[in-house]
């Protein structure tokens, strides 16, 4: 399993600690390595990504007694905000000050699910540049990166915001154009992946193609899938045939989009969540900002969780995310739908208060704490 000792001298005090662990027992786990390193799991998955890249280790034994990972495949780019300092004027120059972060629906819920504690693998395109160099150093402590399709003549995806100083949206610019590229002929060659998944957490960003492969994939293989929406233009990326999807988790303009109504009252927002049910969707989320989140199934029935109110927003972008990340994890931890609701809002209004686009004290315990506190 393990190459010869003579080259232990390249590797660092965790590295080496890592092989020694493993070398003794091929079928220890992760959260075992963690545990015996006083190291977070997600810290010790890189570890070991690592060693494999050098050739330290070559083995599969200990990886078949790993945690089932979620696997989340849709997008990953860089995020770049422009806050405006004062009042909005349009059609003339705004004074602002700027970030750049690591962002993209499928990559920001792996890093919040990389942050919970779960095993992620990230599936994306990304092209061979610098921007997609950034991603990868932001993103590998959480995540696995190893899967991702790189392309040379592509260029990595990237989400421009333009904030006023509430924290609230201007306008957003999207430079998506390389998620084309995440096409059912890359997706089969990740099969033996996808099919030891936990779930598989796919955002619309994926095209058309891409998502009647990988819903019908969830079906013959019994794979659990998640689908969330990214915005109303791609609803009509959905299959035609929904039955057999996992979760959605969408917004009630994209629910207002894909079915040419208006959601005006609670009892209409209710009767979208019995429409997407009856379309075959297990179990169903449509968020309404302020208004809180429906959410339902067919054997709980529906509720509606209202929404935590904040006295003060630092930054919106990332609070989607983090909502559709927490659902993920309360799930997969066995919890109620009312209770993966509150999970969801509560990691959404942490997130909504923090300045990161994926908060930086997010963890499991953590976000116990925080679901106690905003109770």
């Amino acid at each position: 399993m393990l190459v010869t000792e003579n080259k232990w001298e390249q590797l660092n005090h965790n590295e080496q600690s890592v092989i020694r662990l493993i070398k003794s027992d091929p079928f220890i786990s992760q959260q075992e390595l963690a545990g015996k390193l006083e190291l977070s799991r997600p810290s010790v998955a890189n570890l070991i990504s690592g060693l494999v890249k050098k050739g330290y280790i070559r083995g599969k034994a200990y990886i078949l007694n790993e945690e089932n990972p979620v696997i989340c495949i849709g997008g990953a780019n860089v995020d770049r905000k422009f806050y405006i300092n004062g009042e909005v004027k349009f059609a003339t120059s705004n004074p602002v000050h700027s970030t750049q972060n690591a962002g993209g629906v499928a990559r920001n819920i792996g890093e919040n699910l990389g942050r919970l504690g779960k095993e992620v693998i990230l599936v994306t395109a990304g092209g061979s540049d610098a921007e997609w160099t950034f991603i990868e150093q932001a993103s590998s402590p959480y995540m696995n990166v190893d899967y991702v399709a790189k392309f040379t003549k592509e260029a990595t995806g990237s989400y421009t915001a333009v904030l006023d100083r509430s924290g609230e949206l201007v306008i957003a610019l999207a430079d998506m154009d390389i998620y084309e590229q995440i096409t059912p002929d890359i997706l089969k060659n990740l099969a033996p992946q996808m099919s030891q998944a936990a779930c598989l957490m796919v955002d619309l960003n994926c095209p058309k193609e891409a998502l009647n492969y990988l819903i019908e994939f969830s079906r013959n293989q019994s794979i659990p899938v998640v689908f969330v929406a990214v915005s109303a233009p791609k609803m009509e990326r959905l299959p035609e045939d929904l039955n057999g999807l996992t979760w959605l988790i969408t917004n009630r303009d994209e629910t207002e989009a894909y079915f040419s109504i208006e959601l005006k009252s609670n009892d209409q927002w209710r009767q979208a969540v019995e429409k997407w049910l009856s379309h075959g969707v297990e179990n169903v989320v449509i968020t309404n900002g302020a208004k809180g989140v429906m959410i339902g199934n067919d054997s709980e029935g529906i509720y509606h969780i209202p929404a935590i109110e904040l006295e003060e927003i630092v930054d919106v972008t990332g609070a989607g995310d983090a909502f559709s990340s927490a659902i993920i994890y309360a799930w997969l931890d066995g919890k109620s739908l009312p209770d993966s609701a509150k999970a969801g809002i509560a990691n959404a209004a942490k997130t909504l208060q923090s300045p990161f686009t994926v908060r930086q004290n997010l963890s499991s315990d953590q976000l116990f704490k925080d679901m106690e506190e905003l109770s």
